[in-house]
């Protein structure tokens, strides 16, 4: 059978190789075409190349002599999933906690010889915590933009924006260690309860649609049960611990 063909300009220099170009010419073997590769070698050929068709930017791929686009309009010729901008997504949450679950149980098994554990459900909200705090330590300021929308005590006292993911990470970092939980606990429940309290108020009562800072200042997760879950653990963790060290 001949195989389906397809034109491909992309940008191919001494210093500098298009990485969408790379993944349309990919995308094209992938769907069975035979590439044409054309490669644009200066900046001066690849202008000429925009002003001749009208274009932005490169690559661009034709097929049957169509102008099909960019990487992302290309996707969209094979009906892959395109990405819309400023889209919500919870794949950082999702990311995040899936491989805390997975450092948790292996961090069990190291050190038990068993995955299920009451200490690997402690770390898995340790880790958690941590990776959390990781992500809005990032860019701090940002977070603490954002995390003005609705955290209550943040609204009264602006500095607390910027002491939330230090305090978070102590904490997490603390309890993976078991180590001074006269200070991780009540720093979990502290931080937790205020924060619990402040989303439940603007999702379930003052009906918000915000963004969610809990994944730090520039996610696109939306503010609700993701935040309200990590608050939550927060919470459980510290009383859990505080207990545990009573007994």
């Amino acid at each position: 059978m001949t195989r389906k063909t397809a034109q491909l300009y992309r940008m191919v220099m001494d210093k500098h190789v298009c990485p969408y170009g790379l993944k349309s010419r990919d995308l094209l073997e992938r769907q069975g075409y035979r590439v044409e590769d054309h490669h644009l070698t200066t900046r001066v050929e690849t202008d000429a190349f925009k002003e001749e068709h009208q274009v932005e930017t490169t690559p661009q791929t034709f097929i049957d002599g169509r102008r099909i686009g960019g990487y992302t309009e290309l996707r969209a010729y094979f009906d892959k999933p395109v990405k819309k901008e400023g889209e919500t997504s919870y794949q950082p949450v999702i990311a995040i906690f899936a491989v805390a679950a997975l450092m948790a149980l292996a961090t069990s098994w190291a050190a038990f010889g068993e995955l299920l554990t009451m200490r690997a459900g402690e770390w898995f909200i340790a880790f958690s915590m941590c990776f959390l705090a990781v992500q809005k330590l990032q860019d701090v300021r940002s977070f603490s933009t954002m995390f003005l929308n609705y955290d209550l005590l943040a609204r009264r006292w602006v500095p607390y924006g910027y002491v939330y993911p230090f305090a978070e990470a102590l904490a997490g970092i603390l309890m993976i260690s078991g180590a001074l939980t006269f200070i991780s606990a009540p720093v979990a429940l502290f931080i937790g309860t205020i924060g619990a309290v402040s989303v439940f108020k603007a999702v379930y009562v003052d009906r918000r649609e915000l963004k969610c800072a809990c994944v730090g200042g520039s996610s696109n997760v939306p503010l609700g049960f993701v935040s309200l879950t990590e608050n939550l653990m927060m919470v459980v963790m510290g009383i859990w611990m505080l207990t545990k060290s009573a007994m």
